[in-house]
């Protein structure tokens, strides 16, 4: 490859991956054509892409930037797979397709740019963000359930004592009109 085509590679790197702050690399060097168009669909369909790179290229494109530390995982024939809401989103996606698409290598991938690459099994198993959110919401609320309980369990309480007084003297009442009858 002639140097002007590798710097027109290295700059469409660029401007594909350069506001990516976390991406995963697997090889599907396995897979047939018909499979790896196939796994592309269903990337598609969760909104993410899986673009086989040219190792030294990508290495050069991302330079000093989020994607630096993924330089060691580029090795062999590899793509980078990008997109969804978050690298968690997109791990599980690629554990999740790997049942079905058992020929693909999952390697490792980087999470907003940290210096540390992990494993795509130990990245999927993380929380995502609409997880860790919902559960914030959820330990937020508590102590307000717990409180608007202990303020209603005694109204509660009181409530039935005034029910149960009102049924028997309903009750009471019953019984005298039918005692007269006979």
């Amino acid at each position: 490859m002639s140097k002007p085509v590798k710097d027109l590679v290295t700059n469409e790197y660029k401007a594909l991956f350069g506001d990516v702050d976390g991406a995963c690399v697997v090889s599907v060097i396995g897979l047939d054509a018909i499979s790896t168009n196939k796994l592309r669909g269903e990337l598609r369909a969760k909104k993410i892409q899986l673009k086989v790179v040219k190792n030294s290229l990508a290495r050069r494109a991302f330079g000093d930037g989020p994607l630096a530390p993924l330089a060691p995982a580029l090795t062999g024939p590899c793509a980078l797979v990008t997109g969804g809401e978050s690298v968690i989103d997109v791990a599980k996606a690629l554990v999740e397709l790997k049942r079905t698409f058992p020929k693909i290598e999952l390697r490792q991938g980087i999470f907003r740019g940290e210096s540390e690459l992990i494993d795509l099994e130990r990245l999927a198993s993380m929380k995502s963000k609409a997880e860790l959110a919902g559960e914030i919401a959820m330990l937020i609320v508590s102590p307000g359930r717990k409180i608007a309980g202990c303020v209603a369990s005694p109204a509660a309480k009181i409530a039935g004592c005034i029910k149960a007084i009102a049924d028997r003297q309903e009750g009471g009442e019953a019984g005298e009109a039918a005692a007269p009858a006979a």
